[in-house]
């Protein structure tokens, strides 16, 4: 490969025809999500994993996933752990990578050093990069005597110095930086998102891709493995559009010396914004994406929810399948506008996504919330499985959140000596609740304990308490329920009182009535 054309000129950046974004149309789709391994998974970053691996399966493509670990202060393996935990929790599967490799591996930067060093070489040989010996003290002081806005950045002293002058700096004990020579041409090109974009030329200064202690930037590293990956789609939040200009320039310099194929088409997906119309930050409760969890969203709510940040399934309809949202997903539907969280859509939409699992599924889902609140041990007995999956039915739609499952199920595990009746619960229990629940405990002793059911219990109960003693259905069984469950709000009372049976339910009933009859 002949060198490139040099400018002769300080500052002025040299001419290239490569086109800014040329994929081939008959490529296989390829995406990538490179995520840092600091801090936990936020909603934005795990947003836009979720987009490339519904472009990827949608186009029949890859999705390849894989870690930018070089900033050894900030990363961590208990981050990169907790970066596969977010994608296996949600389902978001992955091709080639870490964990299940490829062949382009290592899949973690911080392996892929050699990778980098034998590429900068090659870019310094082709003079697409170029020693750089300024200060930034002194690219200041030439802008200002210059008359030029100090803030400007890299005036292009460094392009064309001579061997002497590069001599003369090293024997000042200077070290330089490398810095890529960018086109003096406007970068045009087609975001999937946003459409077309320009960036004048002259707008972004060479910039740092080496430091001066030989380690590259991640500037240049981010597209040498989406080159040497062969990556056709680049999908990534709004924060990174400004570095565009230079990641072209960039994927330029790697065609020409052979390590790339082709520039990538580019898609910059919207901010998510938090309350107050502010930017999600990583410190706000909303972004931990492991928060929802624990709050008991399910994987199914949480892409449905995520999917929305930005992107709509159909004017009419919010709720979908990860099949539906594959079927239909496209770049070109996303909303550059930024996306809000909105914690009430979420839950709703994870309360329809909680109607539609197998109540099977549903029971097991729920009992690691049991057992984080104390509900269940760490040993689950048959029996309270039993229960557990005979009560899922009971809750399946009163429920918004897996975590609501202890409020709701909790009492059907406590001893009938331990129930503790909620203040609330004891309010507006009618004129004379005693006599209600005296009546009851008089109908269920009647109820023959193997026909002790919830069919059987309504008709008596109904019979006794509304029409018999002309109470008005509204108030009826509320002293019931409260003394069943300890709460205003339970699980339907007659089938509650069935998984309960007969003896704890009637020992439930005469407790609250004696309470209530002590305190009359």
């Amino acid at each position: 490969m002949p060198a490139p054309t040099i400018p002769t000129t300080p500052g002025v950046p040299r001419v290239t025809t490569v086109p800014a974004s040329s994929p081939a149309p008959t490529a296989e789709v390829r995406v990538r999500f490179c995520p840092s391994p600091t801090g936990t998974p936020h909603v934005g970053m795990v947003r836009t994993a979720l987009f490339n691996w519904a472009h990827a399966r949608h186009h029949g493509g890859k999705l390849i996933f894989r870690i930018e670990d070089t900033d050894a202060a900030r990363d961590s393996e208990e981050s990169y752990h907790q970066l596969l935990e977010a994608m296996r929790w949600l389902g978001i599967d992955w091709d080639e990578g870490v964990e299940v490799g490829g062949p382009d591996g290592p899949y973690r930067q911080s392996q892929r050093g050699d990778i980098y060093q034998d590429v900068i070489e090659r870019l310094k040989a082709s003079g697409h990069i170029y020693e750089s010996f300024s200060t930034a003290e002194e690219i200041v002081e030439r802008h200002r005597a210059a008359g030029r806005d100090p803030q400007l950045g890299y005036d292009g002293y460094d392009r064309d110095l001579t061997e002497a002058q590069k001599a003369a700096f090293r024997a000042e004990g200077r070290e330089p930086t490398w810095r890529l020579r960018m086109p003096q041409e406007d970068l045009t090109f087609t975001d999937m998102v946003r459409g077309e974009i320009t960036f004048r030329a002259g707008s972004t200064p060479d910039f740092v891709v080496v430091r001066a202690n030989g380690k590259p930037l991640y500037t240049l590293v981010n597209p040498i493995d989406d080159a040497l990956m062969r990556i056709t789609h680049v999908l990534r939040g709004e924060d990174i559009l400004s570095s565009t200009p230079r990641q072209i320039a960039l994927y330029r310099a790697l065609i020409e010396i052979g390590v790339a194929e082709r520039v990538p088409e580019f898609g910059h997906l919207p901010y998510v914004m938090g309350e107050g119309n502010k930017k999600l930050s990583k410190r706000d409760p909303q972004a931990n994406l492991f928060h929802y969890r624990d709050q008991g969203f399910t994987p199914e709510g949480m892409v449905n929810y995520l999917a929305l940040l930005g992107w709509g399934f159909s004017a009419d309809e919010d709720i979908f399948s990860r099949e539906q949202l594959v079927e239909r997903f496209d770049a070109s539907d996303v909303n550059p506008n930024p996306a809000r969280v909105d914690l009430k859509k979420a839950t709703a939409i994870n309360a329809d996504h909680i109607r539609l699992l197998p109540e099977a599924e549903l029971a097991a889902r729920l009992l690691p919330y049991l057992q984080a609140a104390g509900v269940l041990g760490e040993q689950i007995t048959e029996q309270q499985r039993a229960l557990v999956t005979a009560a899922t039915p009971l809750v399946q739609t009163r429920m918004n959140l897996l975590g609501e499952a202890p409020d709701l199920m909790g009492f059907l595990f406590i001893a009938d000596e331990d129930l503790v009746v909620q203040d609330d619960a004891l309010k507006k229990l009618g004129d004379d609740p005693v006599a209600v629940l005296d009546r009851a405990i008089t109908e269920i002793e009647a109820v023959p304990a193997d026909t002790f059911a919830a069919a059987a219990l309504e008709d008596a109960l109904r019979t006794a308490i509304i029409e018999e003693m002309g109470i008005k259905p509204r108030l009826a069984f509320g002293p019931l329920r409260s003394a069943i469950s300890g709460r205003r709000v339970s699980p339907p009372l007659f089938e509650s009182m069935e998984l309960l049976g007969r003896a704890s339910s009637l020992a439930r009933l005469r407790s609250l009535r004696d309470r209530l009859a002590a305190a009359a």
